[in-house]
């Protein structure tokens, strides 16, 4: 009776793990949506090579990544596929219809996830509901210039590999209407910048003194948020260092995110509140 128990376990197990093996290498891949839209005005000549950059981190870590600068892509039947979407470098008004805003809140609502980088901030400048899931709108940023960015939470997953004192050329990105739900991983040193525009600096730096976010997550309407406002320089999307930052931010947010579930999509305007259970 012995033999044939341990039989049957081993026959049962042999079975667990080649259905595990199998079940792991048919499992869909996840998916992520590049956007690149940027209204009029001032448009980033970093977008392809951030694009590239995303491209690579799909190939290497098995990720499907599509692309696009068409709005029309908002619709929930097709976010609904895409574990996060990946605003890059875009700016001002990018959606074209209010429908497009709707399905993108929907999205958000249901348990989808975004990560933002650079002027991102800069993006959809007359929704609040936006302004506050991205965690501020830009006011203005010093010229670029090397400077000095703090890690003030390195035990956050997304900081993993990221440096405790990041000496970097970049723009030192200020934004005003901060939402106070963000959690900042990551500070500007205000200290660290030539002096050359000192008094612009404490106009934007607001109520903030010495430091202002550069990083940060929130858990938002139900959805997942991870923002940077460094990247400005193209060549940021070739570098080891910045690579890892935004893969961080990305892996964390995909890790984040479970299922897309329209069921807690309560919103029935774009432009409502903010929804407080």
């Amino acid at each position: 009776m012995v033999l044939i128990l341990n039989r049957m376990k081993a026959i049962f197990l042999f079975f667990a793990v080649t259905f595990w093996v199998i079940f792991s290498a048919h499992a869909a891949p996840k998916k992520i949506l590049v956007f690149t839209k940027n209204g009029p005005g001032y448009v980033h000549d970093n977008i392809p090579t951030a694009v590239a950059c995303f491209q690579s981190l799909g190939k290497a870590h098995q990720i499907q990544v599509d692309v696009s600068d068409d709005p029309a892509v908002f619709t929930e039947s097709n976010l609904e596929k895409y574990q996060a979407l990946v605003f890059t470098s875009t700016n001002n008004d990018v959606f074209a219809s209010d429908a497009q805003r709707l399905a993108f809140r929907h999205y958000v609502e249901a348990g989808g996830g975004f990560v933002g980088v650079h002027s991102v901030t800069g993006t959809e400048r007359n929704w609040p509901w936006f302004k506050m899931m991205v965690g501020e709108t830009f006011s203005w940023h010093a010229k670029f210039q090397p400077f000095r960015v703090l890690n003030i939470d390195a035990a956050h997953p997304s900081m993993q590999g990221v440096p405790m004192r990041w000496e970097k050329e970049d723009e030192c990105y200020f934004g005003k209407e901060l939402y106070p739900g963000i959690q900042v991983l990551m500070m500007h040193d205000l200290s660290s910048l030539d002096g050359k525009q000192v008094d612009l600096v404490n106009q934007h730096s607001g109520s903030y003194k010495g430091y202002f976010p550069a990083v940060w997550t929130q858990k938002f309407q139900g959805g997942h948020v991870w923002v940077t406002t460094l990247g400005h320089d193209k060549a940021n999307y070739q570098e080891p260092v910045y690579i890892n930052h935004v893969w961080q931010g990305l892996k964390f947010v995909l890790d984040s995110v479970k299922k897309i579930d329209y069921s807690k999509a309560h919103s029935v305007r774009y432009d409502e509140g903010i929804f407080v259970q």
